[in-house]
Order: C-alpha cells, then structure tokens, then sequence
C-alpha cells in the first residue's frame, strides 16, 4: 500500500523533463474534442466512415491505443481543461443544463459547474502570452455568466452552453452565444452547427494577433443525439448499414488488427445485451436503422471534412507545423436509452424537423442511434458511453506536430494515457507554469496527470501507473496492465481483467487473484476519499 501512497500524493507527474533546446519555439495549441464518438468511429481506428482529414494527421503524427476519458460528457470535460479528477473540479457528475441547476447542499465533488480550486488551460496559458480561444459546446455551469468560458480564461467564444441543441437551429433554451451575448435563432436554411462552430474558430484565429500564439479548443456536439446530417451527406450513406451491426462489428475489427490498432491476439467481445440479432429484426426495423446509422456516420464525416478545413488554414497561414493538434472523444459511443431495438427516441430537442433528409425512415428530431449502433461504435469493446469497461472510456487520441514530435511518423504507442495528462502535456510543451493561485486567489489543487512529452519525444516513461474512475457509482481503477470494474447494477462485485492479455474484458480473474484485487480495491477506496469522490450527496 505504500506505493499506492507515494503516487496518490505525488502532485505533479510530469514526466521526463525536456530542455529548452530540444524543444521548438512556443507552440500553438488546438484541441479538438467529438462528442459521443466511440473508439473505432474514424477510419484509422478501423472505420469505414471516410474520414480523410483526421487519417492524414494520423499518418504524420501519433496515435494513442490505450488513451481513456471518464465515459461521460461533463467530467470529461472538467479532467480535460484542468488537469484534475472531474470530482476535484466539482464535476463528478454531469454538469447544469436548463432546468437542472446546482443544488446548495451538494457534495464539493458534485456542484455541476467547475469550482475555485481548479484552474483551467485558458487560465493558464492567457498570462502565459497565449490567445485563448473556444468554439463549441462547454457544458461546465450554465446557470449565470461567472461559470461560462469568458470567466474560465477564454478571450473568445461561440457556440452552446449546455449540454445538446438542434444541429439546425438551436434555440433558446439551448440557443447559441457569443462570448456573453445570447443569438437569436439562426434562420439560415443552411445553419449547421459542425460548421458553424468551425466558422467562428476560423473568425477567431484570422483576428488574434500574428506573432501571438494561440490556444483553440472546438468542442464539436458531433456526433451527439440528435441525429441531425445535411441532406447531402446522408445520402452518401443510406443503404450502407443494411447488413447489420455484427457485421459492421465484424468487419471494423479486422481493419484494427490490420492497422495495428490492437494487438493480433484480441478477441472481439460477444454483441452487448441490449441489442438483438440483426436478423431477428423485421425488413422495416432494418431499414430504420440502417437510416439512423447512415445519419450518425453523416455526423462524424461532416466533422472530418470542418476539421480538413482548419487544418488547411493552419496550412495555408505557416503555422501548421508548430501547432500541436490533439483530436479525442469525450466517451464511447452511446447507447441511449439502452432499448433491444438498439434506437430509441429522446423527446425532441429545440428542432424544427427531423434528421435533415426526411421521408418515412426519418427518426424523430430527438433520437438517438442505440444499443446495437453503439456496441459497434466501440468495436472491438463491451459497454459504451457512462459505463467504466472499455467501451465506454477508451477513446482515440491524435497527436500532430510536425515541427516537434519525435515519435515515429504515422505510429502507434500502447502507452496508457489519460484526460488529466492533458494540461500536463500542454505546460510542458508550452512551457507554462502552473498557477500558484485560482481567480478566487486559492491554491488550486495539485495537478494529478503525468505529461505525455516523454511518449511525443521517444524518452523513457515510467508506467507504474494508477487510473482511476467514478460515473453514477460505477467504479474502476488500473494499474499497470489490471483493471477491476465493479457495476452499478444490482450491487454488481468487483471484476478483475489482465488488459495486456484480455483488453476486451472477457475473462474476470477477480477468484483467481484475490489479494492483487483487494489491493487494487483499496487504492480505488483511497482515492475517493481523498479526491472528492466521496462523500457522493447530490
């Protein structure tokens, strides 16, 4: 337990330290996160959703195989912007909406908008010199202007400040805003928000000074419910989905062996319950939710294509090779509302018609892909998005930086990382401090990531590591290449997986190694106790 101690007490884990020199001058940062995309969405973790643009960042940057998020939109987005456990940002669950507001008598770690003790990488890099910039959704407080992005370091922003709208036209209550300024409705027959957002961070990027480097994080909504596609882009997908999830599945998971995403020896995980056989449904059912895919895979290549669009301004601008570009997913796929059918139906969001094509097959404006779609999003993995298994925390990550990464073009590092390496990396690779102080003038909490730099610049990096995670009583904790995952269901028991032999968690070891579980149940124990994890009053 004495190991366990020294690394929960570490504060900052920053990994090989890298000198002046080896580094280039300060670069840009963009930080590029989807919404609801699951591990094998985009071509170069095994899609076959053409995906072109984030393909070729892969080919001249790295990619992560064993990256994790914390499988839900808010935490996520709290460890991400602050290098902290979400529950210590006070965002252990998700964040405010309209009509779900903070509760005074909530627990620290569950305020549902960030706190005073953490500090966020806008807050960091803007007196650093840094042009701090955010297109998308934030979903970090709703409820007054002092939780927005302009109060938490950004110089500028558009987009939403909950936590979903219409694609086509977001309205209040989950309109849009400028900086601190409530828009109207967009009129625009052709209003997107996957290209609005990458509007506005293009607008802002062509203001901000040119000597002056620049942090931009564009938090795309895609491919989050609703489903919501141009027409166009629809098209090129309808029919496409008709033989079913197990064969998507199928065919996703030979291209991961293919491209070495994982290792030759994974087994593929048995289709998750919640979704039936494919040919138990009737030809109508199929044709539903071959359109409902057609629209998700609509969403994630829409997204491709505006992120081709940034990357050719920073192109065309010279300024392409020295900025880092990091590209992930907030959780896993996601299996709202867990229906056998495998799509089910949300009461509709702010939206003046269904999925952008129309026509009998159209979903409903609220719905959602499913079960069935789901499990396929997270191939080769069980579970998807708020669950702690595989599915629902592993997420790609893409790093591209011509100017200074190290590693091998076009490789693939098993090296585990996580969300609160991140802020980390960034200071590290920006050289900027970490603030002594937060806005209300406290010490902020200790930063708990370990940079990735060593990993970008082929060093040596320990990989003793402990990872930890909490969602809605779900728990799971790694270390080295254990996890245990206990299930909030049922007063599930702890489970116990050897990932370097098992990743896709199909052999449970918890009877056969009861005192390596006992260990690594108690390390999970302490870390709640002393993150903010626990007590959990809502």
């Amino acid at each position: 337990m004495k190991t366990v101690l020294t690394a929960l007490s570490t504060s900052v884990l920053l990994g090989t330290i890298l000198t002046a020199a080896e580094l280039p001058s300060r670069p840009n940062i963009v930080l590029i996160m989807a919404d609801d995309m699951g591990f094998s969405d985009i071509g170069c973790y095994g899609s076959e959703i053409p995906t072109p643009n984030l393909d070729a960042l892969a080919a001249r940057g790295l990619r992560f195989s064993q990256f994790y998020n914390t499988a839900r939109c808010s935490p996520t987005r709290a460890a991400l912007l602050t290098g902290l456990h979400p529950h210590q940002a006070g965002m252990g669950t998700l964040g405010e909406d309209p009509g779900k507001q903070a509760k005074p008598e909530a627990a620290p770690g569950y305020q549902e908008y960030l706190n005073d003790r953490c500090v966020t990488l806008a807050e960091a890099l803007r007196p650093a010199g840094y042009r701090t910039l955010m297109s998308g959704k934030w979903h970090l407080g709703y409820h007054g202007e002092h939780k927005w992005p302009l109060a938490r370091g950004f110089d500028r922003f558009y987009g939403i400040i909950s936590g979903a709208s219409s694609y086509l036209a977001p309205k209040d209550p989950r309109g849009l805003t400028l900086d601190n300024t409530p828009l109207s409705t967009p009129t625009d027959p052709s209003y997107y928000t996957t290209d609005a957002f990458t509007d506005h961070a293009l607008l802002f990027l062509r203001e901000s000074p040119a000597d002056r480097p620049f942090f931009l994080y564009l938090a795309f909504t895609a491919p989050h419910w609703p489903l919501h596609a141009r027409a166009e882009d629809i098209e090129k997908f309808r029919g496409k989905y008709r033989g079913g999830w197990d064969n998507l599945r199928a065919a996703r998971f030979k291209r991961q062996k293919k491209l070495g995403i994982i290792p030759a020896n994974t087994v593929l995980s048995p289709r998750d319950d919640g979704a039936r056989a494919w040919n138990e449904l009737s030809a109508e059912q199929q044709e539903q939710l071959d359109y409902r895919m057609a629209v998700y895979a609509a969403q994630v290549h829409r997204m491709d294509h505006n992120i081709g669009r940034l990357v050719e301004h920073l192109r065309s601008t010279g300024k392409l090779d020295n900025t880092v570009i990091l590209f992930l997913s907030d959780n896993g796929g996601c299996a709202e509302p867990y229906d056998d059918l495998g799509g089910g139906v949300f009461e509709a969001i702010n939206d003046p018609g269904a999925g952008g094509a129309g026509g009998k097959n159209a979903p409903r404006s609220g719905s959602s892909y499913g079960t069935g779609w789901a499990n396929a999003s997270n191939t080769p993995f069980r579970r998807y998005k708020s669950r702690l298994h595989e599915g629902g925390i592993a997420t790609p990550l893409i790093v591209h930086w011509p100017a200074g990464l190290k590693a091998r073009t076009g490789s693939i590092t098993s090296a585990p990382g996580y969300l609160t390496d991140i802020m980390p990396t960034v200071l590290s690779l920006t050289r900027t401090a970490y603030p002594s102080k937060t806005r209300s003038g406290e010490a902020p909490f200790p930063l708990v990531g370990r940079s990735l730099a060593p990993v970008l610049f082929r060093k040596p990096s320990a990989d003793n590591r402990w990872l930890f995670w909490e969602q809605y009583g779900n728990k799971a904790v790694r270390h080295e290449n254990w996890k245990a995952v206990q299930p909030a269901e049922n007063n599930a028991p702890w489970e116990l997986y050897d990932l370097s032999r098992d990743r896709t968690e199909l052999h449970d070891l918890a009877i056969n190694e009861p005192a390596r579980l006992a260990e690594m149940t108690a390390a999970w124990q302490q870390w709640a106790e002393t993150h903010q994890v626990l007590p959990k009053k809502r």
